[in-house]
């Protein structure tokens, strides 16, 4: 029987499939469930930056009305008492799961900015979140900035989580770059643990009869995998910590390739919402009969076998344009 134990961020996983943040990871009865079905590790559904500053806004207001603005009142607000309520249930949710399910549990903050908010990752690490996943992304839209701009985000987040917690920090993010080897090289020279290709993000369509804009494609689907797949494979090897791949994959097939190409973990979401958790199963039986085929013993034995550091034609990672499809006869 192939041995899929695998290392990710310093955790011990049974394997290298986790369950991505999303509605499906948000109660103790799917945790548990995610847990029978065989999943390696769970990420929680993210908290939100956005909902603590609304939150810390609110309880500014409400000070400043009363006249309750002094020093001493500064000092309350710098504390995360006044958003306590905001943070408890996810606080208990990460405690409860700690106790319901023995795989590791990955805490997660959606985060835009690095201001004031980190001091609250403190209270998830207490509370037992075997690490924490960091979802950034800001949309490169804004005229004004330059690249170098867009980019510090990153750096200013991870250096105000660091100095906050000691559990192991993965930074899930956007193939949004001028020069995306570079920041995914750079970043993993900080003191985070892995990162996590790519984050999916909300996606505008347009009502042509209602003139509205409305959300789109809320699911991968298994045409987004060679984006995540290309960037694994050039990266792998190459950077100074692991390295999760995310979106696309849907089957088996998807998961190994993600392996070969050098993923340390593999993130899986929108095949539970079409498929139901259980279905984590299915590509768990997937792995374990490829590596009885091949007669790799473990997750060791294949992975990165066909990265851009090892592969035969790594140039083919690189192309960019079409040789053959579409060529004129």
């Amino acid at each position: 029987m192939a041995n899929t134990q695998t290392d990710f961020i310093g955790l011990k996983l049974r394997n290298p499939l986790i369950a991505a943040s999303s509605g499906l990871t948000n109660s103790i009865e799917d945790i548990v469930e995610f847990e029978k079905s065989g999943v390696g590790a769970i990420v929680l559904k993210s908290l939100f930056e956005e909902e603590i500053r609304i939150e810390m806004e609110k309880d500014l207001s409400r000070m400043t009305k009363e006249n309750f603005i002094y020093p001493e009142t500064m000092d309350f607000y710098d504390s995360y008492d006044d958003v306590e309520d905001l943070l408890s249930g996810y606080l208990r949710l990460i405690s409860e799961a700690k106790k319901a399910v023995s795989i590791p549990i990955i805490a997660s903050i959606n985060c835009v900015t690095a201001e004031k908010w980190p001091y609250y990752a403190t209270t998830l690490q207490e509370a037992g979140a075997d690490a924490l996943e960091l979802n950034i992304f800001s949309l490169p839209s804004d005229f004004s900035h330059t690249p170098e701009k867009d980019e510090r985000l990153y750096f200013d987040i991870v250096e105000a989580i660091m100095k906050q917690v000691s559990i192991p920090v993965v930074l899930k993010i956007s193939y949004y770059s001028s020069n995306l080897a570079s920041l995914i090289y750079r970043l993993s020279k900080t003191e985070i643990s892995g990162i996590t290709l790519f984050n999916r993000f909300y996606s505008p369509d347009i009502d042509i009869h209602s003139f509205e804009v409305q959300p789109s494609h809320v699911y991968s689907s298994p045409d987004d995998l060679p984006i995540s797949l290309r960037w694994i494979a050039i990266m792998a090897g190459r950077v100074e910590c692991d390295l999760a791949a995310s979106t696309g994959v849907h089957d088996g097939e998807a998961f190994i390739k993600q392996i070969l190409a050098g993923a340390d973990a593999v993130q899986v979401a929108s095949a539970f919402y079409k498929h139901g958790k259980d279905y984590a199963l299915n590509l768990l039986t997937d792995l374990e009969a490829y590596m009885d085929k091949h007669n790799f013993n473990s997750i060791s034995d294949f992975k990165a076998k066909m990265s851009y550091a090892r592969a035969d034609n790594p140039a083919a990672f690189e192309r960019t344009q079409f040789m053959k499809h579409f060529a004129g006869k």
